[in-house]
């Protein structure tokens, strides 16, 4: 049986920190303005990652970065920034069970996404499990 491909040792640590993101946010939006909340763990974020970035050696003049870089990383950011938001407002308004698997529904809008945008070619057996996160999203988001 041929080893796992090095992403999905960190495809799998993203989904745990996703996981524990949504419960330890459910519990600290309790009592707290959602949109502060959100800026509380953007600071959060950026101090340590900053500190990883400069002392890691990896740090390089952001201005010498292609204006297409800058561009789309800047969308990226606007993007994570609005989801954000709008994810600790879900959370704060909803069950954290329910909540984060219609979160996941961006699953199956990066593949539909990558297919228009990108170019990318799912397969057979990965359009079928779009198609049943999809489902899996229905099925979560409803129960009662």
């Amino acid at each position: 049986m041929p080893s796992p491909a090095p992403w999905l040792y960190w495809a799998l640590l993203s989904a745990l920190f996703a996981a524990l993101t949504a419960i330890f946010a459910k519990v600290g939006v309790k009592g707290v303005d959602s949109d502060l909340a959100t800026l509380i763990r953007t600071v959060v974020v950026l101090l340590p990652l900053s500190a990883f970035v400069w002392l890691a050696g990896k740090w390089s003049n952001p201005t010498a970065l292609s204006s297409k870089a800058l561009i789309f990383l800047g969308l990226s950011g606007l993007a994570t920034g609005a989801s954000w938001i709008c994810y600790f407002r879900a959370l704060k308004l909803g069950e954290a069970s329910k909540v984060a698997p219609v979160d996941k529904l961006s699953l199956v809008l990066i593949a539909f996404f990558a297919v228009v945008f990108l170019g990318e070619r799912p397969a057979g057996r990965e359009w079928l499990g779009i198609a049943l996160i999809s489902v899996g999203v229905i099925v979560m988001a409803t129960k009662r």
